[in-house]
């Protein structure tokens, strides 16, 4: 009963987050900001090095902006993987970079469990290789 429960409650939640606004408009300063605290969980001295990048300030923007940060974490356990550790499974190169962002685009399931990844239709593919970039960028293993 417990897992019918938490299964139908991490269900009911990527509903509700893919019922989210995206107006396809990039620009949004204040996401940038917004998303400081949250993006705090990050390896501090990977920050440091990384947060003036602008394929850094952007794609934290983007992904604040469409809610990613609802079910991933930079850093530690959340419905859908923390983002270092996609960072350290994937290669920073263009057929990663095109392939991670098609799976923003349409969603995915079975590579880090059972919960399936909604399908953004909404988020361009320029915006979506942002994101992806972003997150590459978080790598902690060397």
């Amino acid at each position: 009963m417990k897992k019918f429960l938490s299964f139908s409650l991490s269900a009911f939640c990527l509903i509700l987050i893919s019922c989210g606004s995206n107006n396809g408009n990039t620009e949004d300063s204040g996401a940038a900001n917004n998303s400081s605290e949250v993006a705090g969980n990050s390896n501090p001295s990977a920050k440091t090095d990384i947060n003036k990048d602008p394929n850094y300030q952007k794609g934290l923007a983007l992904v604040a902006k469409n809610g990613c940060f609802t079910c991933h974490k930079v850093d530690g356990e959340s419905t859908g993987p923390a983002y270092v550790k996609v960072a350290n499974k994937y290669d920073d190169n263009d057929a990663n970079i095109n392939m991670l962002a098609q799976k923003v685009i349409s969603g995915g399931s079975g590579h880090w469990g059972t919960v399936p990844m909604i399908p953004h239709p909404t988020v361009s593919l320029a915006d979506a290789k942002q994101m992806v970039k972003y997150v590459l960028m978080l790598r902690t293993k060397k």
